[in-house]
């Protein structure tokens, strides 16, 4: 083991440092969630010459999904070459920094407004990319195999507590000072958690307040402690040869496809669920903040349960493949109730189909456990990348689509009939195409190449 050996705790003293890092994840990929969600909140309170129809709406959505997709591979590669808590605490910084300044686009004529603020979306885009392929990738380094599928769901149920905790909030701010205050304060946000990611973010063996005896329980069970240390390898895997090494193989593949199915319900929730309640359902500003808080817990508890029920199969001796699969198609499965709101009339029985749907999403969600499951040594941030690269092509396409039938239709029922349809295409995915999970060994020749 590299690293700062002095530093490390004694044998006999075993911390718990892995429990603070998966905490720090979890609130910087709530504030990532919040910072994309914030602009379809905020568009009810917008000045009505931006005019943000269905479609605008649409565009400036697909310039954050855009960049963001975009940035996926390079943050790999500057990932695996600089490490995490370099190249994610800078990006934390940026979109801090985009997220404030879209604030000021309202003191602007109208026409630049809108341009203004689908420029600093694109901007924000690119800078959030590196957040999910470094926590995958920090979760590899840090945590066993049999805590890996709780500590991922964990990082990942943000995307659903995300709206719960900052709906309100942003309704709030909304009502009383309107809709620059809620950019305003995810940038004065954004400064605080830069300092709580760099005074707590290392490597597994260069952590101040890790004992031995963590960085052993982590080691031992399959964590891969170097990754992030000082003494690791720094390879460029920014390659067109590794990218083409793991588009190469079927598991890989079906999980990525699967990953953009899964995601496809993700931007529904972030982006186009809060102007569904408000004008498909007609609920007030306040109401739909609450409203949206119901389905965004539901799916959150589904995460932490999704990946609790994985990790017990795996510590009950069923097969990687089985703990894993389990819960993502069964999750899936249940999402599909999305179509159900469109019978049903009255908005508590649609919430009620809403939140099984989200709680089934929740639960299978498990795509960066697979990650970290299946990702050959060296190239977890590269790996990771371009399942998030394949996944948030969603990003691209959900809310172009959904804004396409929307406008032709004037209905919500189209756009949750396809999201449904995508959740049932996520089952095929991990079925029959993905086959066996497991890390990917690969040969000499490959990794020469790769490298």
């Amino acid at each position: 083991m590299s690293g700062r050996k002095s530093q490390i705790l004694p044998e006999t003293k075993e911390t718990r440092i892995r429990y603070l890092i998966v905490c720090i994840l979890f609130l910087v990929s709530c504030f990532s969630f919040a910072d994309r969600s914030a602009l379809s909140q905020a568009a009810g309170m917008m000045p009505k010459d931006l005019d943000l129809n269905p479609q605008r709406m649409g565009y400036l959505l697909f310039g954050f999904g855009w960049a963001y997709a975009l940035g996926q591979l390079p943050s790999g590669g500057l990932l695996d070459r600089f490490g995490s808590k370099r190249v994610y605490g800078i990006a934390i910084i940026l979109w801090s920094i985009f997220a404030f300044l879209t604030g000021f686009a309202g003191y602007v004529g109208a026409s630049a407004a809108f341009t203004v603020i689908f420029v600093l979306r694109i901007c924000s885009g690119l800078a959030q990319s590196p957040v999910f392929p470094g926590n995958g990738r920090i979760c590899a380094a840090w945590f066993p195999a049999s805590e890996r599928g709780r500590s991922s769901a964990i990082f990942n149920s943000s995307q659903y507590f995300a709206l719960p905790i900052f709906a309100p909030i942003f309704g709030g701010l909304l009502h009383k000072f309107g809709w620059q205050s809620c950019f305003w304060f995810l940038g004065a946000l954004g400064a605080a958690l830069t300092i709580v990611w760099f005074t707590n973010i290392y490597g597994v063996t260069d952590h101040p307040r890790i004992s031995a005896a963590e960085i052993e329980t982590i080691e031992r069970g399959g964590g891969l402690v170097n990754t992030e240390g000082q003494g690791s390898v720094k390879k460029n895997t920014l390659t067109w040869s590794t990218v083409k090494m793991l588009l190469s193989h079927r598991m890989l593949v079906g999980i990525y496809i699967g990953q953009y199915c899964i995601t496809t319900l993700t931007w529904f929730f972030l982006t186009w669920f809060p102007l569904y309640l408000s004008q498909a359902r007609h609920m007030s500003v306040l109401k739909v903040g609450f409203a949206a808080a119901v389905p965004g817990l539901c799916g959150g508890f589904g995460g932490i349960l999704g990946g609790i029920i994985s990790d017990k199969l795996l510590q009950r001796g069923c097969s990687l493949t089985f703990s894993r699969k389990l819960p993502i198609m069964a999750g899936m499965a249940l999402s599909m109730m999305i179509i159900a709101c469109n019978y049903a009339d009255s908005q508590t029985i649609m919430l009620l189909f809403m939140s099984i749907s989200f709680f089934g999403k929740g639960v299978g969600a498990l795509g960066w456990t697979v990650i970290s499951d299946t990702s050959p040594k060296g190239m977890v941030g590269m790996n990771g990348a371009l399942f998030n690269l394949c996944g948030n092509m969603a990003g691209v396409t959900t809310p172009l689509i959904i804004g396409y039938i929307v406008g032709r239709t004037h209905s919500y029922n189209g756009a949750l009939l396809f999201v449904g349809m995508i959740a049932f295409c996520a089952i095929v995915a991990y079925g029959p195409i993905v086959g066996e999970i497991k890390r990917l060994e690969l040969a000499p020749a490959e990794a020469e190449a790769a490298h």
